[in-house]
């Protein structure tokens, strides 16, 4: 597995509900603002990944394992890495902690498939996943995606 790359935010008003917690579907957000940067640091930047290569990542799937509350203004640290690249696929993991206590908040994963502008799966081009490539891992023979 890839090693984690942290991320800092803070828990805005606008994200929390009314008793003052981090509303449920916000960690996707924060997982988004992870996976960015995480790409980022590597060189990839989303927005040339898809004028230049025609390449796009949706989420197929997403969850978040919640243990602990995210309140107002509580600074966060977002972790995220690559534990697979397949030709087609990218799954992700994130750890959200509470950046003063180090309590872990939330876990989850999202896996992308990635396609071209017209929504259609291509395979995930090479510069990519060169960068991307968890130490170890091998390259699926069989194809699991369609």
């Amino acid at each position: 597995m890839s090693e984690y790359f942290d991320t800092m935010v803070r828990v805005r008003y606008a994200e929390t509900d009314n008793m003052g917690v981090v509303y449920y579907a916000n960690y996707f957000i924060y997982f988004e603002i992870g996976r960015v940067e995480y790409m980022r640091n590597l060189g990839i930047v989303y927005r040339q990944m898809e004028l230049e290569d025609d390449s796009f990542i949706a989420v197929v799937e997403s969850k978040c394992r919640y243990r602990r509350p995210a309140r107002y203004d509580d600074p966060l640290r977002i972790r995220t890495r690559v534990v697979s690249v397949r030709r087609r696929t990218i799954t992700f993991d994130y750890e959200i902690l509470h950046n003063e206590t180090g309590e872990l908040l939330a876990a989850g994963q999202t896996v992308h498939v990635v396609c071209d502008s017209s929504g259609r799966p291509k395979a995930l081009p090479e510069k990519y996943r060169t960068i991307l490539r968890v130490p170890g891992e091998e390259e699926s023979s069989t194809p699991v995606e369609s």
